[in-house]
Order: structure tokens, then C-alpha cells, then sequence
């Protein structure tokens, strides 16, 4: 059984999770460094797709003091999912937790996708940045109203492509070599400017800084609504260490973590 935590008011719920599996994702997860983690679900039902969770495992102690956030891949009544890269220290450090270990966990936090029922949406993923459309496409009301474009480098084998590939059109592009990467920008401009032309149309992203800077380029050129998700580092989830700072449109700064991380791609610059 997990065990809640006390936390000042107003703040998110905190809980002692057990870790149920730690595995590789697909057949070369491991030498790519992405990976699955499940962790029962502590009691965190209600959730808007795209939100994330911090999380510290107890084994770290004084080693490491910053929690990892995670977006929040799969929520299941009894399990949380999350996918994830390998990018430094931290997320290192999550790839030898064993099951039964204990892992403090807070959220849901931030702010989530738009979930719009029957309006076209096109889901644009980078890398990792896929992690969150998976609970999005399985708690939305209308998938057949999504669509996805999602680049890649490691092979597909190493993300839940076919998780969404299932539910709606889905096409892939991986790159390789920087003329990979201008292509899939030409494939891009191509996407959302034919997806731009149909009324009242959405566009989603998440994934690194580059592709969420041409996505919200490319949508306000071609007039068309758009929200990215930012994967800012973050220290305390919470909005008060504001290390996660991100600069608005009009100059002003926005903690992504309580701000975002989905933001309107007109309100902020890239």
C-alpha cells in the first residue's frame, strides 16, 4: 500500500509508491536509454493528458536532492506508466530502482492538453515528447478526430508508436543526418499548413526545444491554433524554486511547471 504524505495547503498530493516494473523499451530500449516504468497508482485519478509528475526515488537519499519530472504516460486505476530517456544523472539513476522499492511521488501538476471533442487535431511528437499523447489518445472522446506525426531517431521499436498507431492515422519519420531533419521540417510545413485549411483546427506538440520552435512558427504562419509542451529542467514542480522559468510573448517570465508545461503558441517565444 502507498502512503500519503502531508503537504502545505494548496500544494499537490505526495505519496510513498512501490515500483511494480522497470523494463527497457522494446528489443533496443536498453542501448538507446529509453525505458518503461510502472509504479502503482497511489490514488491519482483525476487527470488532464498532459500533465506529469515529480519523482524521487527513497534510494537516493542525499545523493541526488531534486526529484525527475516525468510526464504522465498511462494512468490506470491500479498503475501509473511513465516513458522515459536517459539524459543525465537522475534519469540514470531511475534505471536500476527494483521492483518494491519505494518512490516518492507528487501531482498531477501543470496544466494539460485542450481535449476538444470533434475538432481535427493534429498530434505533432518528438523523441520522448510522444510519452504523453498516449493517455491522451486513450482518454480522449473522439480519437478518430487525431491524427499523428512523430519523428524520431532511435528505431520506433523504442516508443509506443503502435499504442496510438492503433487508434488513429499515424506516420513516422526518423532522422538520422541533418538532411533527415530538413526533410521532416518540409514534411511539417506540408502537415500543418493542409491541416491549417480545415475550420476551427488544432495542433499539439511536445518534445525538444527545436521541434516545438518550428511547430510554433510553422502554426502561426499558417494561422492556425497551436499548444507545446516545454520540457524545461525542473527542481521542485511546484513553482517555487523558478528554475523552470519561461518567457512569455509580452515579456514577462512563467514558471513552466504551474504556468504550463502546455502553453498557447502564441502567449510565449521559443
Amino acid at each position: 500500500m502507498s502512503e500519503t504524505k502531508t503537504m502545505p495547503p494548496g500544494a499537490p498530493r505526495c505519496w510513498d509508491a512501490k515500483v511494480l516494473e522497470l523494463t527497457p523499451y522494446g528489443l533496443d530500449g536498453r542501448v538507446h536509454g529509453l525505458w518503461l516504468l510502472t509504479l502503482e497508482n497511489p490514488g491519482i485519478t483525476a487527470v488532464k493528458p498532459g500533465q506529469f509528475a515529480m519523482l524521487r526515488p527513497a534510494s537516493w537519499g542525499f545523493d541526488l536532492l531534486w526529484a525527475r519530472p516525468l510526464s504522465l504516460c498511462r494512468v490506470l486505476p491500479d498503475r501509473l506508466v511513465f516513458h522515459f530517456q536517459v539524459a543525465g544523472r537522475g534519469t540514470a539513476a531511475l534505471t536500476r530502482l527494483r521492483p518494491g522499492e519505494s518512490v516518492t511521488i507528487w501531482g498531477p501538476l501543470g496544466n494539460g492538453f485542450a481535449v476538444e471533442r470533434d475538432t481535427p487535431t493534429l498530434l505533432v511528437a518528438g523523441g520522448i515528447g510522444l510519452a504523453p499523447f498516449v493517455e491522451y489518445a486513450a482518454a480522449h472522446p473522439n480519437p478518430a478526430s487525431l491524427s499523428l506525426l512523430f519523428g524520431h531517431r532511435p528505431p520506433l521499436s523504442c516508443y509506443p508508436f503502435e499504442d496510438l498507431a492503433g487508434l488513429m492515422p499515424a506516420a513516422s519519420f526518423q532522422d538520422k543526418n541533418a538532411e533527415d531533419i530538413k526533410r521532416f521540417v518540409s514534411l511539417l510545413d506540408e502537415r500543418i499548413a493542409s491541416h491549417a485549411k480545415t475550420p476551427n483546427a488544432l495542433i499539439l506538440a511536445c518534445g525538444p526545444t527545436p521541434l516545438l520552435k518550428t511547430v510554433r512558427e510553422l502554426a502561426l504562419r499558417h494561422s492556425v491554433r497551436c499548444q507545446v509542451s516545454l520540457e524545461n529542467r525542473m527542481a521542485c514542480g511546484v513553482g517555487a524554486c523558478l528554475g523552470c522559468v519561461a518567457t512569455m510573448s509580452d515579456g514577462q517570465h512563467a514558471q513552466t511547471c504551474i504556468k504550463g508545461p502546455v502553453f498557447w503558441a502564441d502567449t510565449i517565444t521559443l
